[in-house]
């Protein structure tokens, strides 16, 4: 039985997480494999293909610190799932036509709103239920099903497109959504306010628990959330810099990857099988090894949990920027492939360095300080997408051909210079201590 003593609520609550954010990443490669069959089906240009692949992000940026103050206030538990059933519904309701933007653009934004309260409450939730010493691993876990989420995609749905059409991507992600709610709705639950040594352990304090009866003191309503101190931060600030550069290397890969595939070096990606969805499975596999790295070197006291989020970012991040500015020099199905899955696997294992660090600094207001870093992990979304089908327009109109290299380059290098520049940040002002009370 889920949750009882032989299988810990905690480790229920971490597995439902990972399909969550699996089922997420499922939508967004689902979305963006649709709309480039529709869209290239239309005849629309790579320009307004970036406006409205980037139209998700706007709504998801949007959101974000909202969700993490909902999450505070309300409770991460029933934030998620309204969330999801929102997005799940736009999917099922909105028809996919290249040819009605504007429809589509109210549906990106409203898909990217709803979706930008999950990760501030999954946070919440996780630094409700997980003790310190389980915390990289778990938190790993669930984030990695975010590269299970696009690897599964990339393999089935492209299939499911060719055979039956791009609408019918939509359908499919509705009925996961619908799926993992019920599930959700079924197992997660708000750790008791007699039995929560988790929480406790974590950082928070029975007070920051749902109060089911019975008047509430202002204590109990939860701390004052402390604004100004974590804006001011350079902590927090080493982990926004991060974030950010993950999530746009992230993004460009994840959206135009198809495109690059397709155009760039004239592979069909039904063709190509299961190998284009390596990268992603590197991904999911480099952020568990990752988590469970971190949480070896800090149980055995092997080094610090400062050092141990430093080593790890920094390996992972300067590998990637090495990849990333390769990425063009390579011309076969092969040769992208390897390349995209060192970089984005690398990437991933430098998430067990400022992913995880929000609950080291912050254990108290981890939705929060997750609310602000993944704010510009989303900016990172709507720049680096929109300025991708900028770049590629502008290659198109010096006289490049798409599948000229040279068409790419900028693409892969802005993405690889950043990566860089963030470890450099996390080296000099990042911390394992905690620093909010």
């Amino acid at each position: 039985m889920m949750g009882n003593r032989s299988f810990p609520t905690r480790y229920v609550i971490v597995i439902l997480t990972f399909l969550c954010t699996s089922v997420c990443y499922i939508e967004r490669v689902g979305f963006s494999i649709a709309y480039t069959a529709a869209a290239d089906a239309a005849g629309v240009n790579q320009t307004s293909k970036g406006v409205i692949l980037s139209t998700f992000y706007y709504g998801y940026a949007c959101s974000q610190v909202p969700g993490g103050w909902a999450a505070q206030k309300i409770g991460g538990r029933r934030v998620l799932l309204l969330s999801f059933m929102l997005w799940s519904l736009t999917c099922a309701l909105v028809p996919l036509d290249p040819n009605r933007p504007f429809l589509l653009v109210i549906a990106r934004l409203l898909v990217g709103v709803s979706q930008g309260f999950i990760f501030p409450s999954i946070h919440t939730v996780l630094a409700q239920w997980v003790p310190p010493h389980e915390r990289s691993r778990s938190v790993s876990l669930t984030t990695s099903g975010m590269y299970f989420g696009a690897a599964l995609g990339m393999l089935v749905l492209p299939t499911i497109v060719k055979l039956k059409g791009p609408q019918s991507v939509f359908i499919c992600e509705a009925a996961l959504g619908a799926i993992w709610c019920v599930l959700w709705f079924k197992y997660a639950n708000d750790p008791p306010r007699s039995e929560h040594p988790k929480a406790s352990a974590a950082g928070f304090g029975e007070s920051l628990l749902p109060v089911k009866r019975g008047k509430k003191s202002k204590e109990e309503n939860g701390p004052k959330i402390p604004w100004k101190k974590i804006i001011l931060n350079l902590p927090v600030w080493a982990i926004v810099v991060n974030n950010f550069t993950f999530h746009y290397a992230l993004y460009v890969l994840m959206n135009w990857l198809p495109t690059y595939f397709e155009l760039g070096l004239k592979l069909s990606l039904q063709e190509m099988g299961s190998s284009k969805m390596i990268p992603y499975l590197n991904m999911f596999l480099f952020s568990n090894i990752g988590g469970v790295i971190a949480d070896h070197l800090i149980t055995r006291r092997i080094l610090s949990v400062t050092n141990t989020r430093k080593l790890l970012n920094t390996v992972g991040f300067v590998v990637s920027s090495f990849a990333l500015i390769a990425l063009p020099l390579f011309r076969t199905a092969d040769g992208v492939v390897a390349c995209s899955s060192v970089a984005l696997g690398l990437l991933a294992l430098g998430r067990a360095g400022f992913a995880v660090n929000h609950m080291d600094i912050a254990p108290r207001y981890a939705g929060i300080v997750m609310g602000v870093s993944n704010t510009a992990g989303t900016l990172a979304g709507i720049v680096g997408v929109d300025l991708t089908g900028r770049l590629l327009e502008a290659a198109t109109a010096a006289e490049l051909d798409l599948t000229n290299p040279e068409s790419w380059r900028a693409v892969f290098l802005i993405p690889g210079l950043l990566c860089i520049f963030s470890s450099f940040v996390f080296l000099l002002f990042s911390t394992g201590e905690r620093i909010f009370d």
